[in-house]
């Protein structure tokens, strides 16, 4: 009788552990596949016990290290333009980063949403260890995610992850016709004069809003950013890479072999474009000492509506770089300003001599873009784009590049007189004097 009922008990307390193991793992976790654009990815779906909040640690820094050391996650964007999927911009190692998961956050329905990320590294590399990083990330089906983590494991402790809210579903800022996209600037900065007579075109030319991944600046640029920022023209996104990663002032890992090239100017590019992909219907690309310059049309709105009719399912326009060499000058009393003498860096109206083509040589380009149909952008021109691309000639417009010369060797009468730049002297003069008499030099 005794041995019968022991036995019944533990026949009893065995199938009870199988019982509830089976329900625990129901409960837990529940496998299933989703067939989208993206391949097969394994999916599970977890409720969080008690949860009316989205657990984590909220990410507040512009780069957010994971625990691998080998990725760094800069912003999860909302991108349903072909399917349903969130698309994480980051930086990671090309060969060390195998495999990472998408963990969404339903705080109303109380559950977690895994996927597998789907990574796409960009090609344009140029051989660096780390570079710029789309994370594919399928979303579920029947729950819209506005918030999300990343970790290298479908296991792990919810609570311990950074918490990520997922952009642009409620854009924020208002929507303007042009967004300037400078990266990056680094170096401790102090080309002050040259700064301020960019802006100064910028505006003139349209820009209602000037986006600058900044690493490193002298106290007189902090200054300026400060007047600029005040006055609603500027966005600073901090950009302190070189806290995580060695990096490079050149573009090939060849010339200076750190972990990533000029200052991870891809990855802020591709971070810009998405950051305004609804704030702005143009995104200029281009650095801090450029102007994409009109010849025919007297600024970018008038210029980018008839290349828009002109070319209707275009989204790029490139535009070719042409070198202004800042030491050769055009001296002429009219720009000799003596207010600006006491500030440091470059007067552009005294740089109104280019270098002519060279033959056979391809000159490079920047652009602008319709930020809708931009997949994923380089420096010079757009790697996936679900738009048409439009080479523009220059004498529509060209980029003026006020620089350091590219051709050392060439004599003084073989450069190209191109006065298109002082077309608004006038204008540019008087806002400068006013931005110099608000900030004490």
């Amino acid at each position: 009788m005794s041995s019968c009922w022991k036995k019944s008990n533990v026949v009893a307390g065995v199938s009870i552990a199988i019982i509830m193991s089976v329900m625990s793992l129901s409960y837990f976790t529940k496998i299933n596949f989703v067939s989208m654009l993206l391949p097969e990815r394994n999916i599970s779906t977890m409720p969080i016990p008690n949860a009316n909040v989205c657990r984590g640690i909220p990410a507040h820094n512009t780069i957010t290290p994971l625990k691998d050391s080998r990725t760094f996650i800069i912003a999860p964007y909302f991108d349903h333009r072909k399917n349903k999927m969130t698309r994480v911009i980051a930086i990671l190692h090309h060969e060390d980063v195998k495999e990472l998961y998408c963990w969404f956050c339903n705080s109303s329905h109380g559950e977690i949403y895994i996927s597998q990320a789907e990574i796409d590294v960009h090609s344009d590399r140029f051989d660096f260890p780390y570079g710029a990083t789309d994370l594919k990330c399928s979303e579920p089906e029947d729950w819209e995610p506005r918030y999300m983590s990343i970790h290298w494991s479908p296991n792990g402790d919810i609570d311990q992850l950074p918490l990520f809210e997922i952009k642009n579903h409620d854009p924020e800022g208002s929507v303007v016709e042009f967004t300037v996209c400078i990266s990056t600037m680094f170096g401790e900065y102090n080309n002050v004069l040259q700064f301020v007579q960019s802006m100064e075109m910028y505006k003139i030319l349209g820009v209602g809003r000037v986006v600058i991944y900044k690493n490193s600046c002298s106290p007189l640029m902090e200054k300026v950013l400060d007047y600029y920022i005040a006055e609603g023209t500027v966005e600073i996104i901090p950009w302190p890479i070189d806290s995580y990663l060695t990096v490079s002032s050149h573009w090939h890992h060849s010339m200076d072999p750190k972990d990533i090239g000029y200052y991870g100017q891809i990855t802020a590019l591709n971070d810009c474009v998405y950051r305004n992909m609804y704030r702005s219907r143009y995104v200029l690309l281009n650095d801090v000492d450029e102007i994409i310059l009109p010849g025919k049309y007297p600024d970018w709105k008038t210029m980018m509506q008839n290349l828009q009719e002109q070319h209707p399912n275009a989204g790029v326009f490139l535009f070719e770089n042409h070198f202004f060499p800042k030491t050769v000058f055009t001296p002429t009393d009219e720009f000799n300003i003596s207010s600006w003498s006491k500030v440091p860096g470059v007067n552009i109206l005294s740089h109104v001599l280019r270098e002519p083509d060279r033959k056979n040589v391809f000159n490079p380009r920047k652009m602008i873009v319709d930020p809708k149909k931009v997949i994923q952008t380089s420096v010079h021109s757009v790697l996936h784009t679900y738009g048409d691309t439009i080479t523009v000639s220059m004498d529509v417009a060209l980029v003026y590049h006020c620089r350091f010369p590219r051709r050392a060797d060439l004599p003084r009468e073989s450069l190209i007189k191109d006065t298109t730049l002082w077309r608004y002297n006038v204008s540019l003069i008087g806002n400068v004097n006013k931005v110099f008499q608000q900030i004490v030099v």
